[in-house]
């Protein structure tokens, strides 16, 4: 008998204050980083979907954001500006 199956981790990367696409309020954002790993005898081997996206703290509306705009809005954070960063990183919205 083979057990096998997949298993979700989430990672937060950044708290960041951007608009929401949703509610237009400037607000607190949590980015995060879904990885989806296939496991085997309940060990998790190697990550096949790996999501990033933002989620607003006011209205908790989701936004998925690429690889890159993440790492950008990453690096704004981190970039001696305290988190205070302003503006949407794109226009799509994506509920789940």
């Amino acid at each position: 008998m083979i057990i096998f199956g997949t298993k979700g981790y989430l990672y937060q990367l950044a708290i960041l204050t951007l608009v929401c696409g949703q509610c237009g309020n400037p607000a607190a954002h949590t980015l995060r980083k879904r990885v989806t790993k296939f496991t085997l005898f309940f060990v998790p081997l190697f990550p096949i979907s790996t999501k990033y996206l933002t989620q607003c703290t006011f209205c908790g509306a989701e936004q998925k954001v690429t690889k890159e705009q993440a790492e950008h809005l990453q690096t704004q954070s981190a970039g001696g500006q305290g988190g205070q960063t302003y503006g949407q990183p794109e226009q799509q919205q994506h509920r789940f």
